[in-house]
């Protein structure tokens, strides 16, 4: 027969037990929504990772001049489109679901060597014809085109867009990759979050 110490030990035994079950209880959707956010957020950082180089790529596939034995285009809006569709499937990533900025960025015209003091106040490079991609700096012009005239080194001004500077030319490229992410109790359960991609390229004669 057990004592009433014993019995008083016993109790507080199972009143501990059920202390950590409860307390485990509310730690563990806590750790689970932790962990959710964890794979969600590391998807994010992939995929924009992922976007980032392919912009850069097709950044630098559109400024470097055909090759006038390896058949590429002559189009570097087209070569560029080339490279990122690379890409993306070698990231297992769907090129279609690209799409242009909903604003593209504010850059000047851009003349090789020149400098120029008249600001431009609105976006005047327009971007090429791509339903995935912005590429600004492409002109076409009876079946030629010309890569690079693009001001990289635009900043705003009180008067408005600096063109010219010190004539560094090149070409940009930007689209933004549509994220669903999917954290349940939360308000981004469900959410699309655009992740933006930008790159520019200096263009070199070679």
């Amino acid at each position: 027969m057990k004592s009433s110490g014993a019995k008083k030990r016993s109790g507080a035994t199972r009143n501990s037990r059920g202390e950590e079950l409860a307390e485990t209880a509310m730690i563990l959707p806590l750790l689970f929504m932790i962990l959710i956010g964890i794979y969600w957020f590391g998807m994010a950082f992939r995929i924009y990772g992922t976007i980032t180089n392919a912009a850069r790529d097709g950044a630098r596939a559109a400024v470097n001049p055909p090759c006038t034995t390896c058949g590429s285009s002559p189009n570097p809006t087209a070569n560029a489109w080339t490279v990122i569709l690379n890409d993306m499937n070698a990231a297992h990533l769907n090129a279609s679901l690209l799409k242009p900025p909903a604003t593209p960025p504010v850059l000047c015209s851009c003349a090789p060597g020149a400098a120029s003091s008249s600001p431009c106040t609105t976006p005047t490079v327009s971007c090429d014809s791509n339903p995935n991609i912005c590429v600004q700096g492409v002109v076409t012009g009876s079946g030629n085109f010309t890569a690079g005239l693009v001001q990289l080194s635009s900043t705003v001004a009180p008067t408005g867009l600096t063109n010219g500077g010190a004539g560094e030319c090149g070409i940009s490229v930007s689209f933004q990759y549509p994220f669903q992410f999917w954290l349940p109790f939360t308000s981004l359960s469900g959410s699309t979050v655009n992740l933006p991609a930008q790159a520019q390229m200096r263009a070199e004669t070679q």
